[in-house]
């Protein structure tokens, strides 16, 4: 066998079975192609992509602009490491960062790093500028947050899969009730060495949970009354994916490149990942203003492939594309489709209990307990219907397709999901 042979749907699994690590634990479908909200099996079937990698692929599968970026640039220069200075990086800085209404960027390769660098820049801060004595500064966290897997971030977590068995763990973290603003009050009162605040606007990992209306607004008025930073994970919510820019955007949509209205939220420092590259390619970033990034200085912190110029090609390609198709209109226009024609089919069908999201980012809570098998037999039939989603938290299941589909294409996968779920 070489590495160019055409192989079935089961060989390429027991591949992976033999030769992986058992990390994940898939849909059985294995995708060879795709293209805007398709995507295609080795035996050529036809699916709607209703996971976007994780609201990775916001642009679409291949998004011809993205990958011309990215081909143009691989056959220019690749990667110089931080090193030296690259024609790229200033661009895609100045072009970010103007995007997003901050005064500088930090760029890194994956969501974690991300989460990772604002970690520490929060720290840096609380010490150099705040004034929290060293290594006593704590950051205040949500319960049933998502923020990765590596070993700080899990030492904040409360999901046992994930944080079973790979302590000691990381100190300097307390968790609250995620949309609860009295426990959040109250750990801000008592204590003095509170450096941040880092949330979820949506909960999407932990079932598409939306904070109540005012949350964000409140919890950041909270934080700037206390001198705390209010850091802002969107790297699963942001680039248009909730119907804004940003999940922290307020009641605006994104007719240009910026919110045409006021921001809901501001946060003192922006985690972004995933869609910011469109799926094409590994690019993260975190932005901040002046008086928060310039604590970090030569050698505090880094990356070899963190801003080589694909990134930054691909980044402003992907970017553009958000401005130009209008993804945040279509993304809020779809969303509100969506939940209106599942909660009206909720009423009719006692399998489905409700429907929540914002945007594109949606989920249906299955009327069985966590621990079953309902939600992923559900998934597995309709990915037999050409439509692919996956469950989260046992009796959940998440809904985001990529925000280039159209109002037709969407109704169509309305009625798979309703036929799915009523033949179920």
């Amino acid at each position: 066998m070489t590495v160019l042979d055409n192989l079935s749907s089961q060989k390429a699994i027991d591949l992976e079975n033999k030769y992986g690590a058992h990390n994940y634990h898939p849909l059985p479908v294995v995708l060879s192609r795709g293209e805007g909200v398709h995507v295609w099996d080795v035996e050529g079937k036809k699916y709607y992509d209703f996971l976007s990698a994780y609201s990775a692929v916001n642009q679409g599968h291949c998004h011809p602009k993205i990958v011309a970026a990215m081909i143009k640039q691989t056959q220019t220069l690749t990667l110089t490491s931080r090193a030296f200075y690259n024609d790229m990086l200033g661009k895609y800085e100045k072009f970010a960062s103007e995007y997003f209404g901050f005064d500088k960027l930090l760029p890194m390769n994956t969501g974690a790093e991300a989460v990772e660098t604002a970690l520490k820049i929060a720290r840096k801060w609380a010490y150099e500028v705040k004034g929290i004595d060293e290594n006593k500064a704590e950051i205040i966290v949500c319960e049933n947050n998502f923020h990765g897997r590596t070993t700080t971030i899990i030492s904040f977590s409360n999901d046992p899969v994930a944080r079973k068995n790979f302590g000691p763990y990381t100190q300097g973290f307390i968790k609250i009730e995620y949309d609860n603003l009295k426990e959040l009050q109250k750990a801000l009162e008592n204590n003095s060495n509170i450096a941040a605040f880092l949330v979820e606007p949506i909960q999407g990992e932990a079932g598409v949970y939306v904070p109540s209306k005012g949350y964000l607004s409140a919890a950041k008025a909270l934080c700037e009354k206390h001198n705390v930073l209010f850091i802002a994970d969107e790297v699963q919510t942001g680039i248009a994916r909730t119907g804004r820019l940003l999940a922290t955007c307020g009641n605006c949509s994104c007719k240009d490149k910026n919110c045409s209205g006021t921001p809901e939220v501001k946060p003192d420092i922006l985690i972004l990942g995933k869609a910011l590259s469109g799926g094409a390619y590994p690019v993260s970033a975190v932005l901040a203003n002046n008086q928060i990034m310039n604590v970090i200085r030569p050698g505090n912190h880094g990356s070899t492939f963190g801003g080589n110029p694909v990134a930054a090609a691909v980044a402003m390609a992907a970017l553009e594309v958000v401005a130009e198709e209008n993804l945040a209109i279509n993304a809020d226009k779809l969303g509100e489709i969506f939940r209106k024609e599942i909660a009206v089919f909720c009423k009719t069908n006692a399998l489905v209990k409700s429907v929540r999201g914002k945007g594109l980012l949606n989920a249906i809570l299955i009327n069985d307990t966590e621990d079953s098998a309902t939600a992923w037999d559900i998934c597995i039939k309709l990915r037999d219907n050409g439509l692919l989603a996956k469950p989260t938290h046992g009796n959940i299941i998440r809904f985001a397709p990529p925000l280039i589909i159209t109002e037709a294409q969407l109704r169509d996968c309305i009625a798979i999901i309703k036929k799915t779920i009523t033949d179920f």
